[in-house]
């Protein structure tokens, strides 16, 4: 008999409905389990047991009563970037350690409403400013398939407590690729949808015109269960688009044939791992013998995304992060001499290196004199690389390519060279400047460790582009293995 922490989401919510297991049995594994791995994978900040169980006995009561709703009794964790009623709410910041929402997010509202079971908030870097899962004061992540590896970020502890089989999906954000690439590191499948789609409301903001929630899961059938449960119209959020949500589960099953591939060219050369690269071309084969036609795309600015994320988003997290003074909320400085002493001492103290690194750039790039050399610079690049992906578009129907450069490397190897660090995002910052849904599938391994396909669709795409990665799941089994141990 098949483990319960084994199964997928929606393996898990098959199992609850036929009455293989309770949601209290399965609630009390997974918790145990997190117990566990907490010392050697440090995924989680903040536990919600008690609360896990209350909420396990009363799906349990629905579903022997036919009331059950569509996640009713599903285990499932959200990035500690999602306020919480009642529960602490961090970032992975020293700034919010003791801060405890008196509201949900929209997104863990709509989770709630359909009968997701939180376990718990994961770890992740601070403000969610980082690709490694180093930068959080609650301490480093580590990937699941490898000791002393990342597991990626900012969005690392959800993505390892996927992979690890500690929950059976975790939400995430996405800035510049947070959910997609950790979600390749950790061998897992991340989707970032179209901006707009699920509510930023409640979500700690980084950079408003980039961030988006999103889904860490084993598979696009349970990221296609999630986002149907996330999506729709929030009023309370002026971003939330008014368009129709789709049942993401019925159109997993539309056929690849005809369907047209564009493979980034930019993305197959130099840069990217020889290795990870033969991975991503046998997944391509794949897409081909299903019926698929693979075409030759350029994005001929994408080359200038980093940069261009590298002034606005900074840009941005200046003005979101300036709330955060120690007068209102947050950590604020013990006996300050003066007014001025309070605000140097309560954001010198709470903030970490490289969340004062993005504020000075982009109170720089924001300041009299740069504004229109740099950021009004950028703003310019970022239109021309969604053009550039809108014509591709009208010759394909997605664009493929790797999710990152190389698979999982090791924690502190790159976090004294931040430009080295900031370049593990070059090929998922492009879909976040032009507010496309993404996502990174399993499509093999680099040395013994997890590389990741990434797919990109155009916005609201996210139907099609779930559909071809669930047909591609249905013939491959790189999202069916588990790290060494965590089985």
């Amino acid at each position: 008999m098949t483990a319960m922490h084994e199964l997928t989401l929606t393996g898990m919510r098959d199992g609850l409905r036929d009455g293989s297991f309770t949601a209290r049995e399965l609630t009390t594994h997974l918790l145990a389990r997190i117990e566990a791995a907490q010392s050697s994978l440090n995924a989680f900040i903040t536990m919600t047991a008690d609360a896990a169980l209350a909420a396990a006995d009363a799906a349990d009561a629905r579903i022997r009563d036919g009331s059950a709703r569509p996640l009713e009794g599903l285990p499932i964790a959200h990035k500690d970037i999602f306020c919480t009623d009642g529960v602490r709410t961090t970032c992975g910041s020293r700034m919010l350690e003791d801060f405890v929402p008196p509201y949900d997010a929209t997104a863990v509202a709509l989770l709630a409403d359909a009968g997701a079971i939180v376990l718990g908030k994961t770890n992740m870097d601070e403000f969610a400013m980082g690709s490694s899962n180093e930068t959080s004061f609650f301490g480093d992540v580590h990937n699941p398939w490898r000791e002393g590896l990342s597991p990626g970020g900012s969005s690392g502890g959800s993505a390892a407590a996927v992979s690890a089989r500690l929950v059976g999906a975790a939400t995430g954000t996405d800035t510049g690729g947070s959910i997609r690439q950790p979600a390749a590191l950790c061998g897992i499948t991340g989707l970032k949808p179209t901006y707009g789609r699920i509510s930023r409301f409640g979500m700690i903001a980084f950079a408003s015109s980039l961030d988006q929630a999103g889904t860490l899961t084993r598979t696009a059938e349970d990221a296609a269960l999630l986002l149907g449960a996330m999506s729709g119209l929030d009023p309370r959020d002026s971003t939330s688009v008014d368009a129709p949500v789709d049942d993401y589960v019925a159109a997993l099953d539309a056929s690849l044939e005809g369907l047209r591939i564009g493979v980034v060219q930019e993305f197959m050369g130099e840069g990217l791992d020889a290795d990870y690269a033969v991975a991503v071309r046998a997944a391509l084969a794949e897409f081909e013998a299903r019926g698929a036609t693979l075409v030759d795309v350029s994005l001929g600015n994408i080359g200038l995304s980093v940069p261009t994320y590298y002034v606005v988003a900074p840009a941005e997290c200046s003005s979101n992060l300036s709330r955060f003074d120690g007068i209102r909320f947050g950590h604020r400085a013990d006996n300050p001499a003066d007014l001025e002493d309070l605000y140097r001492r309560s954001r010198g103290e709470g903030f970490g290196a490289e969340v004062k690194r993005r504020i000075m750039t982009g109170t720089y790039v924001l300041s009299a004199g740069y504004y229109e050399a740099y950021y009004l610079q950028a703003q310019k690049v970022r239109r021309l690389i969604s053009a550039d992906f809108a014509r591709a578009f009208e010759e394909v129907d997605l664009v493929v390519g790797p999710t990152t450069p190389t698979p999982a490397f090791g924690l502190g190897e790159k976090t004294d060279d931040p430009i080295t660090m900031y370049l593990n995002d070059i090929y998922t910052i492009g879909a976040n400047l032009a507010g496309l849904p993404a996502m990174s599938v399993p499509c093999g391994f680099v040395n013994g460790l997890p590389a990741g396909l990434q797919l990109v669709a155009p916005a609201f795409g996210e139907g099609r582009m779930l559909a071809a990665a669930h047909q591609y799941q249905q013939t491959t089994d790189w999202h069916q293995q588990a790290p060494e141990g965590w089985s």
